[in-house]
């Protein structure tokens, strides 16, 4: 059984000009023959057109450098998450992470989405991908009231799981929905909300006693499984908060309860949208205030898009946007 301490609470037509011609005839014939060589296909200098080949790609933004500070009650590792291009170190910040007491707000601020598919399914996918089956241990720990280092906060749904550091991926797992299943045949789906670092290897999931025992006793302490990644079934919408300590100097913005894994978050700015960096505690910081209390877009690992509007710059208040990922 892993031990509790090892889990932390993107043509110019030429015009030739027309003379008048006048005098000799045989002046007139010279005139012509000349004007038919000049207007000959491939007698015009510069004919044609070149074409312009527009060239795909992830958008161009801007992205601060942040801190990342743990969250408070967080207990520290000697592993060292892999480099991430979303997170950047920096100097300490405001710190604590949310209260149990956050509410939901019941302003619905507008949203819209724009979808983008691609022939690969999850272009923004890091270490996790869809459709891949991942083998590896399953440990079990008290997961005690639900919370941990991706700072959800408490919840009575505890089939949740601590992923290992190196598929953690500085919380780009966070909020993964995974099928686990055992060797026995038993099965069981959970949600990632924790890390779990080392001695948790690539591959491992330290599962919540509730989740574990669903595919052997816990007396097993240590089984083999299998285990991919879902986009279930849901009837709830993605809601945002902003971390304690937030203004329109200095801010920390999290997307909760969405389907599908998140890949990046964008606040709109006088330029256009800049991408935040991601915490390990599954925060996205503005540093200098940046769209602190703007337009917020949101992206998942399929390259879908959800623009959302109104949400109001409350501290820990969590605020519903009314719109959802689709289903892969």
């Amino acid at each position: 059984m892993a031990s509790p301490s090892h889990r932390r609470s993107r043509r110019e037509r030429r015009t030739a000009p027309v003379a008048a011609v006048a005098g000799a005839a045989v002046v007139a014939v010279a005139l012509v023959v000349s004007l038919v060589m000049g207007f000959r296909p491939g007698g015009e200098a510069g004919a044609g057109e070149a074409a312009a080949t527009p060239v795909a790609g992830a958008e161009a933004v801007a992205s601060p450098a942040v801190a990342a500070p743990k969250p408070s009650g967080s207990s520290s590792s000697s592993a060292t998450p892999p480099a991430s291009p979303s997170a950047t170190a920096g100097t300490a910040t405001p710190s604590a992470g949310p209260s149990a007491a956050a509410t939901s707000a019941p302003a619905r601020p507008t949203a819209d989405s724009s979808r983008r598919t691609s022939t690969t399914g999850a272009p923004l996918a890091g270490r996790i991908r869809p459709g891949v089956d991942y083998r590896g241990v399953a440990t079990s720990y008290d997961a005690g009231d639900g919370d941990g280092a991706c700072s959800f906060g408490p919840s009575d749904d505890l089939m949740i799981a601590a992923m290992n550091t190196a598929d953690y991926e500085t919380s780009k797992a966070c909020g993964a929905h995974v099928l686990v299943r055992a060797d026995n045949g038993a099965s069981v789906t959970v949600r990632i909300t924790n890390e779990c670092p080392a001695p948790c290897a690539p591959g491992q999931l330290d599962l919540s006693t509730q989740a574990f025992a669903k595919l052997a006793d816990l007396s097993a302490g240590r089984i083999a499984i299998t285990w991919s990644l879902l986009s279930p079934s849901t009837s709830d919408t993605v809601s945002i908060r902003y971390k304690t300590g937030s203004s329109r100097y200095w801010c920390g913005i999290q997307a909760l309860g969405h389907r599908n894994p998140l890949a990046r978050l964008e606040v709109r700015t006088s330029s256009g949208w800049a991408s935040l960096a991601r915490t390990e505690y599954n925060y996205f910081l503005s540093e200098q205030g940046t769209g602190c209390g703007g337009a917020i877009r949101i992206t998942d690992i399929h390259g879908e898009r959800l623009t959302i509007d109104g949400i109001a710059l409350r501290p820990e208040a969590v605020q519903a946007t009314g719109v959802q990922f689709a289903a892969h």
